[in-house]
This record gives C-alpha cells, sequence and structure tokens, in this order.
C-alpha cells in the first residue's frame, strides 16, 4: 500500500514576460553595413528614435542604457570598420548602436521545473513554526536553452506554503574571470571535453603549473594570428570555452533573489544549465556554504559542473574532475561522512552510486550502491537531490523511469555512518504522475531537485511534466518508518 502523500494547492508556473535584454550579432559583414547605416543618421533622427526606446524598455529592464552600451562596445572593432571613430560618438548613438545588436529572450517562455529547495539564510522577524525558503528552478526558453532562477516562499506552522510574488525586472550577472586554474586539472578536463591531444600538448608547453585566465588569453590570441587553419581555430576556441567554465558571478546587490537569472555563459554550456541541486551544506568549523551541483550542456557535450555561494549575490563556479564525475545525477552530500566530502552519482545513466573525496571537485572510484528492481523503476534510477540528514539514516529521495518513461519520485534510507548500505527502499512510488500532471513539455513526468524537512513534513518541490512545478508534503515518521521496514 502507498504512503499517503498530500498535494499543495500551490503552483508555480513559467511566465513569458520575464525577460533579459542578451547581445545579438549577425556576422561582421551584416554588422558593417548596419552600422554605416545607422551611423549616416543626424543627431536629430538619433534622438527620435532612441528617446522612445528608451522609455519603452526601460519598464521592462533595470538599467537598460547599461545593457545598450555595454552591446555597443561589443562591436567596437566593426564601427572602426565602418569608417568611424569610436571616440566621437555621442551616448545616443551608442544607445542606439546597442539596440541594433539586442534582443529580448524570455527565460521561462517554455518551461520551468525541477525545483530544489533550501531553507533562506534569512530567517529574520517570522512567527513561530514559520520558515523562509529559497526555491531554484530549471528555467527553459526558445531553443530549449535552460537557466537556474529563483524564487522566495513562505511555510507555515501547518506545512501550508505560500510563494512571494517575483520582482519586475530580471537580471543576468556580470561575468568575472579571476581563476587561478590548476593546469594538470585543466588539461584533464580538457581531454574529457575531447579536445584534440595534440594541441593540448601545445598549450601545456606554455603554460606554467598554475595560470590565469589573461595568461590563456594571450596565449590563444597569439596562437590563433598565426594561423588560418579553421579547425584549429575551432580549436582554441574550445580551449578558451573550457577556462569560462571557471568562473565568478555577482549580481547587483539592489536585486531580489527572483531578480536573478544563472544564464549560460561560456560556450561548453551553451544549450543549458540543467538541474541544479542545491544544499545546505556544514563545514566542520560549523561555517555555512550552498552548493549546488548542475549539468552544463553544450549540444553534444556533458559536463557536470558545481556552484557555491555563501550569500546568493556572489557565485563561483568550476567544473567537476575524475571517472565519478560524468553523466548527470551528481548530489553533494550536506556535510563530511567519516572525514570526507561524499556525493551520489548516476555515472552509467541507470544505477546509483557513491563517492568519496578529500578534494570537492575530484571524484574518482564510484561505488555502485543502487540498481532498478521493481517495475515502476526498471529503465533506470537515480537520485532526486541531495541526501537529508535523519536520525535512522540518509533519507534520499529518488526518481525512477518505467513502462512508457514514465518518471516517478521514490525515497530510499541509507545508513548513517556507511550510505553504501541501504536499509530500505519503497517498493511502490511516493509520487507518480496523475491525470491533472502527466500533460506537458514531456509528458508523464514528476521530478524534484531536493526536498527539505519542516514541522514533522517531507516537504517536497517536483516538476510536473517539465512544463510547471508544484508540492507534495508526507509524514516523515510514516516515511522512515516504512523505510526502516524494508519498504
Amino acid at each position: 500500500m502507498r504512503l499517503s502523500v498530500e498535494r499543495k494547492d500551490v503552483k508555480v508556473y513559467p511566465d513569458p514576460r520575464r525577460v533579459i535584454a542578451r547581445y545579438f550579432f549577425n556576422g561582421e559583414e551584416r554588422a558593417v553595413f548596419l552600422l554605416q547605416k545607422i551611423l549616416a543618421l543626424n543627431n536629430e533622427t538619433v534622438a527620435a528614435l532612441i528617446l522612445p526606446l528608451l522609455q519603452d524598455f526601460s519598464k521592462r529592464h533595470r538599467n537598460i542604457t547599461k545593457k545598450l552600451m555595454k552591446h555597443c562596445e561589443k562591436v567596437k572593432p566593426y564601427i572602426i570598420k565602418a569608417g568611424y571613430d569610436y571616440s566621437q560618438l555621442t551616448d545616443y548613438q551608442k544607445y542606439l548602436i546597442g539596440s541594433y545588436f539586442t534582443h529580448e529572450y524570455s527565460i521561462e517562455s517554455a518551461a520551468f521545473f525541477n525545483p530544489s529547495i533550501i531553507i533562506d539564510p534569512d530567517q529574520s522577524h517570522l512567527e513561530e513554526g514559520q520558515q523562509r525558503l529559497l526555491i531554484s528552478f530549471r528555467a527553459v526558453g526558445e531553443g530549449h536553452i535552460s537557466s537556474v532562477v529563483f524564487r522566495r516562499a513562505m511555510i507555515d506552522k501547518h506545512n501550508n506554503i505560500s510563494i512571494i510574488p517575483a520582482g519586475n525586472y530580471i537580471d543576468e550577472a556580470e561575468k568575472m574571470h579571476q581563476t587561478i586554474y590548476q593546469k594538470k586539472l585543466f588539461l584533464k578536463k580538457g581531454e574529457e571535453a575531447e579536445i584534440d591531444p595534440e594541441f593540448l600538448s601545445e598549450v601545456d608547453q606554455k603554460l606554467e603549473d598554475r595560470f590565469d585566465y589573461e595568461s590563456l588569453k594571450k596565449i590563444i590570441i597569439a596562437a590563433r594570428e598565426k594561423t588560418d587553419d579553421d579547425n584549429r581555430i575551432a580549436q582554441y576556441k574550445q580551449i578558451l570555452a573550457l577556462s569560462d567554465s571557471y568562473r565568478k558571478i555577482s549580481f547587483s546587490r539592489d536585486t531580489d533573489i527572483s531578480d536573478r537569472v544563472i544564464f549560460p555563459i561560456s560556450d561548453f554550456e551553451s544549450k543549458g544549465i540543467e538541474d541544479a541541486r542545491f544544499v545546505r551544506f556544514v563545514k566542520e568549523n560549523g561555517q555555512v556554504i550552498y552548493y549546488a551541483t548542475y549539468t552544463a550542456y553544450d549540444g553534444s557535450h556533458i559536463m557536470p559542473k558545481l556552484l557555491q555561494t555563501t550569500d546568493f549575490y556572489d557565485f563561483k563556479t568550476s567544473p567537476l574532475n575524475g571517472d565519478g564525475a560524468k553523466n548527470k545525477n551528481l548530489a553533494l552530500f550536506p556535510r563530511k561522512v567519516n572525514g570526507k566530502f561524499a556525493m551520489l552519482s548516476r555515472i552509467d545513466g541507470w544505477n546509483n552510486f557513491l563517492m568519496y573525496s578529500d578534494n570537492i571537485n575530484i571524484w574518482d572510484n564510484p561505488i555502485k550502491i543502487q540498481s532498478p528492481e521493481f517495475p515502476w523503476e526498471l529503465v533506470q534510477i537515480g537520485n532526486c537531490g541531495s541526501p537529508i540528514e535523519t536520525p535512522h539514516g540518509w533519507l534520499v529521495m529518488t526518481h525512477a523511469v518505467g513502462p512508457m518513461r514514465r518518471y516517478c519520485i521514490g525515497a530510499s534510507l541509507l545508513d548513517i555512518n556507511n550510505p553504501e548500505k541501504e536499509i530500505g527502499r519503497l517498493k511502490e512510488p511516493l509520487i507518480m504522475p496523475n491525470p491533472d500532471e502527466r500533460e506537458g513539455y514531456v509528458p508523464n513526468v514528476v521530478y524534484s531537485c531536493g526536498s527539505i524537512i519542516h514541522n514533522g513534513d517531507l516537504i517536497i518541490p517536483y516538476g510536473l511534466s517539465d512544463h510547471s512545478s508544484g508540492f507534495a508534503t508526507v509524514n516523515l515518521n510514516l516515511l522512515l518508518d516504512r523505510l526502516v521496514k524494508g519498504g
């Protein structure tokens, strides 16, 4: 008999009005032609064009002039090729140029799903039994490009959930390159990304054991200037894109959490940032840091990556390395286990593995701990977020795929000191798509990237057929009792 699960009435839907202003470039020849036409306009015409644009789009974007100026600066070399002196242009001319090289992208227009939930670092001014929550979602727009977005929510002592309305604006982070790379790890990741070994050897000879982005960029630019070989130039671009996978990004302090979107920046994630699994990680000294494992995808290659922050304004990203850091579905334990970092993974695509490491970025020697057993999970089994520590063991929410590729959510319990040992697993799904949840971008799917415990219940946010997201709760003691007894 399946456990009783309460589905909440609260749903979170995609909002196509949430748009970001992105740089748009349609090739050098067309850019030069366009710039010549724009810069031939007199000042009166320029003002008549740009002022209504600024008035209109300032309602849709915070500091639109800054974005337009930034996009104008990107085409500075083509302004010079068009025969004009960039330093002599007026601000209105620069804004107008920027507008022609800008397009709006609706980040949530296609889907809004696979939520991960954590306790908000800010728990001030709440009533007894309340908690403030942060929820991340995978948002999908045109071209199936995925990004990470956030909402804030409240949960009361009765486990009623309310979503706080999002702000009027949404912003990308500023990209920064301040990372020092370790050459050995960097080149190993280059091999995994299938960059040409001969070219990696050339790069190896020119780099110090530790190097920064600018050092690598200078080497790449110098090498590109000495060749007309398209294949070799493509390799140069690929190694530079790999370096872009290590970065620090920062959001303006005047943004709400719902205003921030982590959008693909590097070529290695050009097709999306998928399924971030956030976890509140407590270090051995008691310090708290928030990590998220996620999948970067460029249309061909999958790169597991790690996101970390202490305040949700400043983030650091880096690839995850090693034999265990392959495929999707990595989930970090919320603390060290027996003195080591611990991670769940699904390196072969259909079994659950466990890994330990002294270095949070390097994962080797994966140990298979779970395989599909029951009819509803025979295609594959994986995690639905980071393990949750309970008095009876590590509670692991799982997803499983069965006939008709129907995704269901289940649960397992692992030994607290030896997570390689499974104490129990539900023999039947905890949540399976009901008739109201089975229609969407990808039908017949329920999926979560992280749950929490609150007031005696397990709170499970979950995606509904890759279209929208909902919430379900189950009594924790009943669930643990079922798992302790073997499911």
